[in-house]
């Protein structure tokens, strides 16, 4: 008989027993854990940007960086925490994964850089309307704790403000 599931093993069961049985729901998440892959997703709206909108090229750019910083600084934190991932019986693996590493979730972490530094050029509210469904797909997926999720939004957050900072330093220099 399998072990009751408990903490964040629990927490996952729960997510998944009242989410994922919705239709549509797995399709939506695995469709943004691909769109989230290595950032690439949010590579590719920065660099959209940039060229339909040249007056906020920069600031298109500036995301595009962000984006892949948080993600390269969450492989690196993966990297040194070595935390393995969801494993209980009870919780279902619903994408593949291209390391065994949890902790942060890169997806949550370049989701929210990038849903910061995009809600600039846009002026839209993107962290409240984007950092929510990727980082509830991390968990309908079954591919990440949700301490996971949170510290990468934390990571991703802090990264978006380092970029931002850097960007404007660096656009104060060349004037």
């Amino acid at each position: 008989m399998a072990e009751t599931p408990r903490g964040e093993d629990a927490v996952l069961v729960a997510v998944q027993s009242a989410v994922a049985e919705r239709p549509g729901v797995l399709p939506a998440a695995r469709a943004l854990s691909h769109f989230g892959e290595h950032s690439l997703g949010w590579l590719a709206v920065a660099a959209l940007g940039a060229w339909l909108v040249p007056a906020r090229r920069r600031q298109y750019a500036t995301a595009g960086v962000g984006a892949f910083a948080a993600h390269a600084a969450a492989v690196l934190i993966k990297r040194i925490v070595r935390r393995a991932r969801p494993h209980h019986p009870a919780i279902a693996v619903n994408v593949g994964t291209p390391s065994r590493l949890s902790f942060p979730s890169a997806h949550a972490t370049s989701t929210a850089a990038a849903a910061v530094l995009l809600a600039r050029p846009t002026g839209l509210p993107l962290p409240a309307l984007l950092v929510p469904p990727m980082a509830l797909s991390r968990l309908v997926l079954g591919v990440h704790y949700p301490s996971d999720v949170v510290a990468g939004v934390a990571v991703g957050t802090a990264v978006a403000g380092v970029v931002a900072r850097a960007a404007e330093v660096l656009e104060g220099g060349s004037r």
